[in-house]
């Protein structure tokens, strides 16, 4: 009986020992492939503040959580499933799928460009593509929008992710894979929420009534915080139009390269190798920000070559196709 005991122990221990060993995997694989999808995470929390710039204060949260969750919904729902299903029976539609991706952020990111270069005409483009027959509020079409642009970002993180992963079983891939989508969504959707009520949090800090030298220090941070925040959010829009156009563009080159043009993403690859020579002390920095302005000069072309094309022919195709419910 009691040797019984012992070996049942024995098996419960060990049965412990291989959970923890795949829990350290899973960890420790998903902490990995976070680490190579960085560039993109950046470019997410990027992008979302300008969804919430112009709304009233207590809408801001809300948006924000109702885009965290449409994020979670295309990591989890959609994107975790295609990624298994493509990387096991069709491999070979990835590449054309990213690009397709990147295609999209271009286009968005150059429109925003186009906005800010010719607003009116941006203004007459936005109508012709149908956005002002939409009867949606402003609020749903620019949660509508976020939840597309992350679905593309997303699909990009997912991507990674999974050609980052070490040899290992479908559970393992999907535990992976889940934790990097969840982790990434809070990092970006908190530090986002955090981001657009740093004003409000400015406005509660001025107002402090305590005459002690940490009050004056709270009321100083407050003023700070009610003054720049503005101002950062504005650096932050232009920031997130400049990650869509330089991840859309990275994305196309590097598809590219799979299908008989690697001269653009050598050539990208060769100035910034020769620009980070000739500045040996910032030689990681150098090479990035040449590396970025290449793959961002393949998307701004890129997508304002699609302006017209979209505005011209895809739209209007697909008004007659859908009649009055486009």
């Amino acid at each position: 009986m009691s040797i019984g005991l012992i070996a049942l122990l024995d098996d419960l221990a060990g049965l412990a020992k291989v959970a923890a060993a795949s829990l350290d995997d899973v960890a420790g694989q998903a902490a990995k492939a976070g680490t190579k999808a960085a560039g993109v995470v950046i470019d997410d929390a990027a992008v979302t503040p300008r969804y919430v710039t112009g709304f009233a204060a207590e809408r801001e949260l809300p948006i924000v959580g109702k885009i965290a969750v449409g994020s979670l919904k295309n990591k989890l729902i959609f994107l975790l499933p295609i990624a298994l299903v493509l990387s096991y029976f069709a491999p070979w539609a990835i590449t054309p799928l990213l690009m397709l991706g990147g295609l999209y952020l271009s286009y968005e990111g150059a429109e925003k460009v186009y906005e800010a270069l010719f607003p009116h005409n941006a203004h007459a483009h936005e109508e012709e593509i149908g956005k002002a027959a939409n009867a949606k509020t402003l609020e749903d079409r620019k949660v509508a929008s976020a939840i597309k642009t992350d679905f593309i970002l997303s699909a990009e993180i997912m991507a990674i992710t999974l050609s980052g992963l070490d040899a290992g079983g479908f559970w393992t891939q999907v535990a992976v894979l889940a934790l990097v989508g969840i982790g990434i969504t809070a990092v970006v959707y908190g530090g986002v929420a955090i981001i657009v009520k740093a004003d409000d949090v400015g406005v509660a800090l001025a107002g402090n009534e305590s005459e002690s030298i940490f009050g004056s220090l709270l009321r100083g941070i407050g003023r700070g915080l009610v003054v720049g925040m503005p101002i950062f959010l504005k650096i932050l829009t232009v920031v997130g139009t400049a990650a869509m156009i330089w991840v859309g563009g990275g994305i196309i080159v590097h598809g590219l390269e799979g299908y008989g043009a690697p001269w653009i993403g050598h050539t990208i690859e060769h100035l910034a190798e020769v620009a980070a020579h000739a500045i040996p002390v910032l030689t990681g920095a150098v090479h990035w920000i040449v590396s970025a302005t290449g793959a961002g000069i393949v998307g701004l072309v890129t997508g304002g070559a699609l302006i017209p094309v979209i505005g011209y022919v895809v739209a209007p195709t697909w008004k007659r196709l859908n009649g009055p419910f486009a």
